[in-house]
């Protein structure tokens, strides 16, 4: 995908063109942020990972990654990238802005942290959700079509991943260095025992099936606009 847009814009810029992959992670988390990366490819060949046999592990969509693997791309990505950014939404935005918001906000701090502005953007997915300045190209599977998006979905993974594991010591027994804030049977039984941390998403419906803390259920009020919470 980079190849072909390349050729695009080889005529309409005086320099190599700047193409920056985005993808996200967390979205159906029940806990912790939402989290994006923006990479920036270089147009050089992505590096690849020894695997059994004498084989190559080559680089693609994180879900179809082991963790050992994840991980040894996560260090090497940075070296061929041209430039990668880091960009989240905490649980608080989500419940407050919905989902969609959130991701457009996380996304956006991970393009405007990029060194240089990119000349296109390639999302993940059928819809555009940036609903900003950029020149975005949507493409359905593109984790594994093209190696910036694939970048971008290995370190937003491994850099999210690492962040929850994190968490797990403050909070144990919700298993976020296990499940890293998805509903793991481990992650639902602590938490029908114990309650929502800080880091949990409040406005989810989890919360309809847990009757000790359906109290704490944050609902926006369709009648004021994205953004405004009531408490029921």
């Amino acid at each position: 995908m980079e190849e072909e847009l390349r050729a695009f814009l080889a005529a309409r810029l005086d320099r190599p063109p700047r193409i920056a992959g985005v993808d996200e992670v967390g979205r159906g988390a029940w806990a912790g942020p939402v989290v994006v990366c923006a990479a920036v490819t270089d147009l050089s060949p992505p590096p690849e990972l020894p695997g059994r046999g004498g084989r190559t592990v080559a680089l693609t969509d994180s879900k179809l990654l082991t963790q050992a693997h994840r991980d040894g791309f996560a260090a090497a990505l940075p070296g061929w990238l041209a430039g990668h950014a880091i960009g989240a939404a905490s649980p608080g935005e989500i419940d407050e802005a919905g989902m969609t918001e959130a991701l457009r906000r996380a996304a956006v701090r991970a393009l405007e942290a990029l060194p240089e502005p990119p000349d296109v953007v390639i999302l993940d997915g059928g819809h555009d959700f940036l609903r900003g300045p950029w020149r975005v190209r949507c493409e359905v599977k593109a984790d594994q079509r093209s190696v910036t998006v694939a970048a971008a979905s290995v370190l937003a993974k491994v850099y999210r991943d690492r962040l929850m594991a994190g968490l797990d010591a403050e909070f144990p027994g919700y298993g976020f260095a296990d499940s890293a804030g998805y509903p793991s049977p481990a992650h639902q039984r602590f938490l029908e025992e114990h309650g929502p941390t800080p880091h949990h998403r409040l406005s989810w419906s989890y919360l309809d099936d847990l009757p000790r803390w359906r109290h704490l259920k944050r609902h926006r009020d369709p009648l004021a606009g994205e953004g405004q919470l009531s408490l029921l």
